[in-house]
């Protein structure tokens, strides 16, 4: 009815043009449109306007990663757990490799994007669950902000898995005793998250160690392989 509404009240006479008296001609919406904003010589197209966000690859290189540990945490929703809040914390490995090739930045970013993603794929956003992953992720990140500076001769991915480990599952057991449970019957369970995080954030950090440890020798070959053409392109 707009468009109607708008075509009737722009409809032209013929004494401006080559129609015959009396006889009006419809202007299409689009016409009306720049009809209704021109003025003092200028004319203003109205037109759907698209946002362009301007990214990197760095930036998908993030994403990448994010999505990976996402998947690893829908797979590790699915497994079995003989305890409320005891997994093995897949996705802490994806945490760990971006850490150690890219940085603390990148695996904050790595991390919080997979806590919001997965709260919003799962259908927990902003549920309790919700925030104790959240929690449990701003404290291992934390954690490994102030880690990543210890002497990497005696500190690497196994120790720095451990830490993470034990900072995410003491945040969540305070999240939830001054919010959930303020009770102090979660001192019992503190042996057992304890024993899991010690467990799991040894194998997590195993196989991050591994898996940096084939990266760098499969880049020390490469390497040597294109070595003996440089040094013949260069020279010859």
């Amino acid at each position: 009815m707009a468009e109607n509404a708008m075509t009737a009240l722009l409809t032209e006479n013929q004494g401006q043009g080559s129609h015959p008296q009396g006889v009006g001609r419809a202007v299409p919406v689009a016409e009306a449109t720049t009809a209704t904003h021109r003025g003092k010589g200028q004319t203003t197209l109205d037109s759907a306007s698209s946002i362009t966000l301007a990214t990197t690859a760095a930036d998908h290189h993030v994403a990448r990663m994010a999505a990976l540990a996402l998947g690893l945490s829908v797979l590790e929703a699915a497994i079995p757990s003989p305890l409320p809040g005891v997994k093995p914390g897949l996705a802490n490995i994806v945490t760990l490799i971006v850490l150690a090739r890219y940085g603390w930045r990148t695996a904050a970013w790595v991390s919080l994007l997979r806590v919001l993603a997965g709260g919003l794929l799962m259908g927990n956003f902003l549920a309790p669950g919700f925030f104790l992953s959240l929690s449990g992720a701003l404290c291992s990140l934390a954690v490994l902000a102030a880690s990543q500076h210890l002497p990497q001769r005696w500190f690497g991915p196994v120790t720095h898995s451990i830490f993470a480990a034990f900072a995410h599952i003491a945040g969540q057991l305070l999240l939830v005793y001054f919010w959930l449970i303020p009770h102090v019957g979660l001192l019992y369970l503190v042996p057992i998250f304890a024993a899991a995080s010690l467990l799991f954030g040894t194998v997590n950090g195993l196989i991050a160690a591994h898996y940096l440890d084939a990266q760098k020798r499969d880049w020390v070959n490469i390497t040597t392989a294109i070595q003996p053409r440089i040094n013949t392109d260069v020279h010859g």
